[in-house]
Protein backbone atom coordinates (compact mmCIF):
# COMPACT_ATOMS: atom_id res chain seq x y z
CA UNK A 1 0.00 0.00 0.00
CA UNK A 2 1.14 3.31 -1.02
CA UNK A 3 0.70 6.08 1.39
CA UNK A 4 -0.03 10.07 0.02
CA UNK A 5 -0.28 12.57 2.69
CA UNK A 6 0.05 16.68 2.26
CA UNK A 7 3.18 19.03 3.07
CA UNK A 8 0.92 20.79 6.11
CA UNK A 9 1.91 17.15 7.89
CA UNK A 10 5.01 18.40 8.56
CA UNK A 11 7.42 15.44 7.81
CA UNK A 12 10.79 16.08 6.98
CA UNK A 13 12.53 15.04 3.81
CA UNK A 14 14.19 12.09 5.98
CA UNK A 15 10.88 10.97 7.16
CA UNK A 16 9.02 11.00 3.88
CA UNK A 17 11.95 8.59 2.76
CA UNK A 18 12.41 6.53 5.54
CA UNK A 19 8.48 5.57 5.79
CA UNK A 20 8.06 5.55 1.96
CA UNK A 21 5.07 8.80 2.13
CA UNK A 22 4.51 10.56 -1.14
CA UNK A 23 3.90 13.98 -0.21
CA UNK A 24 1.50 16.21 -2.51
CA UNK A 25 2.13 19.79 -2.52
CA UNK A 26 0.39 22.94 -0.91
CA UNK A 27 0.73 26.34 -2.74
CA UNK A 28 1.72 29.83 -1.95
CA UNK A 29 0.54 32.43 -4.19
CA UNK A 30 3.20 35.36 -4.34
CA UNK A 31 2.94 38.18 -6.21
CA UNK A 32 5.21 37.17 -8.71
CA UNK A 33 3.80 33.77 -8.82
CA UNK A 34 2.66 30.27 -7.58
CA UNK A 35 5.70 28.00 -6.12
CA UNK A 36 4.77 25.04 -4.24
CA UNK A 37 5.52 24.93 -0.35
CA UNK A 38 7.73 22.36 -0.54
CA UNK A 39 10.53 24.30 -2.42
CA UNK A 40 11.19 27.23 -0.15
CA UNK A 41 13.36 26.97 2.61
CA UNK A 42 11.41 28.41 6.02
CA UNK A 43 13.36 30.98 6.42
CA UNK A 44 13.74 32.16 3.02
CA UNK A 45 9.52 32.00 3.08
CA UNK A 46 9.47 34.13 6.16
CA UNK A 47 11.85 36.95 4.68
CA UNK A 48 9.56 36.88 1.94
CA UNK A 49 6.54 36.99 3.99
CA UNK A 50 7.99 39.92 6.25
CA UNK A 51 9.14 41.97 3.16
CA UNK A 52 5.43 41.93 1.88
CA UNK A 53 4.03 42.88 5.00
CA UNK A 54 1.05 44.57 5.10
CA UNK A 55 0.19 42.21 2.21
CA UNK A 56 -0.15 38.78 2.60
CA UNK A 57 0.43 36.03 -0.02
CA UNK A 58 -2.25 33.20 -0.17
CA UNK A 59 -2.66 29.50 -0.10
CA UNK A 60 -3.78 27.02 -2.79
CA UNK A 61 -4.59 23.66 -2.29
CA UNK A 62 -3.41 20.21 -4.94
CA UNK A 63 -6.04 20.16 -7.44
CA UNK A 64 -8.05 16.88 -8.00
CA UNK A 65 -5.63 17.12 -11.19
CA UNK A 66 -2.42 16.63 -9.20
CA UNK A 67 -3.83 14.30 -7.32
CA UNK A 68 -5.49 12.48 -10.02
CA UNK A 69 -1.50 12.19 -11.46
CA UNK A 70 -0.12 11.14 -8.69
CA UNK A 71 -2.51 8.42 -7.57
CA UNK A 72 -1.98 7.28 -11.31
CA UNK A 73 1.64 7.30 -10.90
CA UNK A 74 1.41 5.03 -7.44
CA UNK A 75 -0.80 2.62 -9.03
CA UNK A 76 1.65 1.65 -11.55
CA UNK A 77 3.32 -0.59 -8.59
CA UNK A 78 0.91 -0.40 -6.19
CA UNK A 79 -3.28 -0.27 -6.90
CA UNK A 80 -3.78 0.43 -2.88
CA UNK A 81 -3.17 4.10 -1.72
CA UNK A 82 -3.64 5.60 1.60
CA UNK A 83 -4.63 9.29 0.84
CA UNK A 84 -4.04 11.14 4.56
CA UNK A 85 -4.87 14.94 4.70
CA UNK A 86 -5.27 17.96 6.56
CA UNK A 87 -8.68 18.80 8.52
CA UNK A 88 -11.27 19.19 6.07
CA UNK A 89 -12.89 21.87 8.35
CA UNK A 90 -9.15 24.11 7.56
CA UNK A 91 -8.74 22.73 4.37
CA UNK A 92 -9.67 21.77 0.96
CA UNK A 93 -7.30 19.43 0.48
CA UNK A 94 -9.74 16.11 1.03
CA UNK A 95 -12.04 17.21 -1.04
CA UNK A 96 -9.38 17.76 -3.72
CA UNK A 97 -8.13 14.35 -2.87
CA UNK A 98 -11.37 12.62 -3.34
CA UNK A 99 -12.29 14.58 -6.96
CA UNK A 100 -8.75 13.13 -7.88
CA UNK A 101 -9.76 9.98 -7.01
CA UNK A 102 -12.61 9.88 -8.51
CA UNK A 103 -11.00 10.54 -12.10
CA UNK A 104 -8.56 7.40 -11.94
CA UNK A 105 -11.31 4.58 -10.00
CA UNK A 106 -10.60 2.33 -12.40
CA UNK A 107 -6.68 2.70 -11.95
CA UNK A 108 -6.24 2.67 -8.78
CA UNK A 109 -8.22 1.88 -4.97
CA UNK A 110 -7.56 5.11 -2.71
CA UNK A 111 -9.21 5.29 0.77
CA UNK A 112 -8.63 8.73 2.51
CA UNK A 113 -8.52 10.13 6.20
CA UNK A 114 -8.97 13.01 7.30
CA UNK A 115 -7.23 14.01 10.16
CA UNK A 116 -9.36 16.41 11.80
CA UNK A 117 -5.73 18.21 12.61
CA UNK A 118 -2.13 19.61 10.87
CA UNK A 119 1.25 20.07 11.54
CA UNK A 120 2.21 17.82 14.77
CA UNK A 121 -1.22 16.63 15.21
CA UNK A 122 -1.65 15.70 11.24
CA UNK A 123 2.12 13.97 11.16
CA UNK A 124 1.37 11.33 13.85
CA UNK A 125 -1.22 9.94 12.55
CA UNK A 126 0.39 9.80 9.06
CA UNK A 127 3.54 8.46 11.07
CA UNK A 128 1.49 5.74 12.64
CA UNK A 129 -0.12 4.58 9.19
CA UNK A 130 2.72 4.08 7.55
CA UNK A 131 4.45 2.57 10.74
CA UNK A 132 1.66 0.10 10.34
CA UNK A 133 1.63 -0.71 6.85
CA UNK A 134 5.26 -1.37 7.03
CA UNK A 135 4.57 -3.50 9.99
CA UNK A 136 2.10 -5.45 7.57
CA UNK A 137 -1.13 -3.95 9.65
CA UNK A 138 -4.79 -4.33 7.90
CA UNK A 139 -5.76 -1.26 6.85
CA UNK A 140 -8.78 -1.87 9.95
CA UNK A 141 -6.23 -2.24 12.12
CA UNK A 142 -4.37 0.86 10.88
CA UNK A 143 -7.26 3.01 10.73
CA UNK A 144 -8.17 2.00 14.25
CA UNK A 145 -5.30 2.84 15.35
CA UNK A 146 -5.45 6.52 13.66
CA UNK A 147 -8.49 6.95 15.34
CA UNK A 148 -7.33 6.77 18.99
CA UNK A 149 -4.40 9.04 18.05
CA UNK A 150 -6.71 11.48 16.65
CA UNK A 151 -9.16 11.42 19.45
CA UNK A 152 -6.02 11.45 22.20
CA UNK A 153 -4.00 14.16 20.59
CA UNK A 154 -3.66 18.03 22.06
CA UNK A 155 -2.25 20.53 19.63
CA UNK A 156 -1.78 23.94 21.11
CA UNK A 157 -0.06 26.67 19.99
CA UNK A 158 -0.07 30.24 20.58
CA UNK A 159 0.65 33.44 18.55
CA UNK A 160 2.99 36.73 19.33
CA UNK A 161 0.84 38.40 16.71
CA UNK A 162 -2.66 37.74 15.29
CA UNK A 163 -1.87 40.03 12.24
CA UNK A 164 -1.30 37.12 9.65
CA UNK A 165 -4.31 34.94 11.24
CA UNK A 166 -6.81 38.42 10.55
CA UNK A 167 -5.37 38.85 7.26
CA UNK A 168 -5.61 35.30 6.10
CA UNK A 169 -9.17 34.92 7.40
CA UNK A 170 -8.41 32.36 9.27
CA UNK A 171 -10.19 33.66 12.45
CA UNK A 172 -13.30 36.63 12.66
CA UNK A 173 -11.26 40.21 12.18
CA UNK A 174 -13.14 41.74 14.65
CA UNK A 175 -12.30 39.41 17.39
CA UNK A 176 -8.77 39.63 15.71
CA UNK A 177 -9.24 43.42 16.50
CA UNK A 178 -10.02 43.10 20.05
CA UNK A 179 -7.37 40.90 20.71
CA UNK A 180 -4.80 43.02 18.87
CA UNK A 181 -5.93 46.03 20.64
CA UNK A 182 -5.69 44.47 24.15
CA UNK A 183 -2.79 42.61 23.18
CA UNK A 184 -3.96 39.55 23.80
CA UNK A 185 -2.03 36.11 23.04
CA UNK A 186 -4.65 33.22 22.13
CA UNK A 187 -3.81 29.66 23.41
CA UNK A 188 -5.24 27.90 20.06
CA UNK A 189 -6.41 24.51 19.35
CA UNK A 190 -8.32 22.18 16.36
CA UNK A 191 -11.29 21.23 17.95
CA UNK A 192 -12.88 17.52 17.13
CA UNK A 193 -14.73 18.75 14.68
CA UNK A 194 -11.34 19.98 12.84
CA UNK A 195 -11.92 23.68 13.23
CA UNK A 196 -9.85 26.49 15.36
CA UNK A 197 -10.85 27.32 18.94
CA UNK A 198 -9.46 29.64 21.42
CA UNK A 199 -8.69 28.02 24.99
CA UNK A 200 -7.53 31.29 26.18
CA UNK A 201 -5.95 34.36 25.93
CA UNK A 202 -2.46 35.65 27.88
CA UNK A 203 -1.76 39.10 28.24
CA UNK A 204 1.48 38.29 27.24
CA UNK A 205 3.27 35.81 25.14
CA UNK A 206 4.84 33.89 28.78
CA UNK A 207 1.56 33.56 30.14
CA UNK A 208 0.13 31.77 27.11
CA UNK A 209 2.98 29.53 27.17
CA UNK A 210 2.43 28.72 30.49
CA UNK A 211 -1.42 28.30 29.83
CA UNK A 212 -0.62 25.64 27.29
CA UNK A 213 1.95 23.58 29.78
CA UNK A 214 -1.02 23.56 32.68
CA UNK A 215 -3.69 22.51 29.54
CA UNK A 216 -1.14 19.47 28.87
CA UNK A 217 -0.43 18.51 32.32
CA UNK A 218 -4.56 18.43 33.25
CA UNK A 219 -4.88 16.16 30.52
CA UNK A 220 -2.10 14.02 30.42
CA UNK A 221 -0.90 14.10 34.03
CA UNK A 222 2.16 11.63 34.45
CA UNK A 223 1.14 9.56 31.20
CA UNK A 224 4.06 8.95 28.99
CA UNK A 225 3.96 11.11 26.05
CA UNK A 226 5.66 11.70 23.18
CA UNK A 227 5.72 15.94 22.64
CA UNK A 228 6.59 17.47 19.20
CA UNK A 229 7.49 21.08 19.24
CA UNK A 230 6.40 23.67 16.64
CA UNK A 231 7.74 26.86 15.27
CA UNK A 232 8.08 29.18 12.66
CA UNK A 233 10.85 31.11 13.20
CA UNK A 234 10.99 31.03 17.36
CA UNK A 235 13.30 28.87 18.12
CA UNK A 236 13.98 30.70 21.66
CA UNK A 237 10.68 30.53 22.59
CA UNK A 238 9.78 26.56 21.37
CA UNK A 239 13.32 25.49 23.56
CA UNK A 240 11.80 27.84 26.97
CA UNK A 241 8.19 25.93 26.38
CA UNK A 242 10.52 22.30 25.46
CA UNK A 243 11.97 22.77 28.99
CA UNK A 244 8.97 23.69 30.87
CA UNK A 245 7.07 20.70 29.44
CA UNK A 246 10.00 18.67 30.39
CA UNK A 247 9.03 20.07 34.08
CA UNK A 248 5.65 19.25 33.90
CA UNK A 249 5.04 16.12 31.66
CA UNK A 250 6.15 12.62 31.67
CA UNK A 251 8.20 12.74 28.47
CA UNK A 252 8.86 9.28 26.54
CA UNK A 253 10.13 11.16 22.88
CA UNK A 254 10.32 14.64 22.33
CA UNK A 255 11.19 15.90 18.86
CA UNK A 256 10.63 19.49 16.95
CA UNK A 257 9.58 20.30 13.30
CA UNK A 258 9.30 23.62 11.80
CA UNK A 259 6.01 24.37 10.10
CA UNK A 260 5.47 24.23 6.38
CA UNK A 261 5.23 27.71 5.30
CA UNK A 262 2.00 26.70 3.66
CA UNK A 263 0.99 27.04 7.28
CA UNK A 264 3.32 30.16 8.36
CA UNK A 265 1.41 32.32 5.79
CA UNK A 266 -1.59 32.19 8.26
CA UNK A 267 0.41 32.55 11.41
CA UNK A 268 3.39 34.71 10.54
CA UNK A 269 6.92 33.68 12.13
CA UNK A 270 5.94 34.12 15.66
CA UNK A 271 4.31 30.47 16.44
CA UNK A 272 4.89 28.40 19.27
CA UNK A 273 3.41 25.25 20.30
CA UNK A 274 3.11 21.20 20.41
CA UNK A 275 1.47 18.48 20.05
CA UNK A 276 1.29 15.84 22.33
CA UNK A 277 0.49 12.42 22.38
CA UNK A 278 0.31 8.88 24.51
CA UNK A 279 3.75 7.43 24.60
CA UNK A 280 1.37 4.08 23.92
CA UNK A 281 -0.39 4.01 21.23
CA UNK A 282 2.84 4.79 19.35
CA UNK A 283 5.44 2.37 20.91
CA UNK A 284 4.56 -1.02 19.53
CA UNK A 285 5.50 0.93 15.89
CA UNK A 286 8.30 3.03 16.73
CA UNK A 287 9.76 0.83 19.51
Amino acid sequence: MKIVTDCAADLSAEELEQLGIVQAPLFINFPEGEISATDISADDFYNRLEAMRPAIPTTAQPSAGIFAELYRKLAETDKDIFSIHISSGLSGTLNSAHDGGGQVASEAKVNYWDTLTLSAGERFQVMAAALGNKAGWSMDKIQERMKKIRENTELLYTLDTLEYLARGGRIGRVKALAGALLNLKPVILVDADGKYSTKGNGRTLNKSMAMIVDTMHEKFGNTPVWVTMIHGRFAEKADALATDLKGKLNVAKMDLVRISPALGVHTGPAIVGAAVLPMELMSDLVG
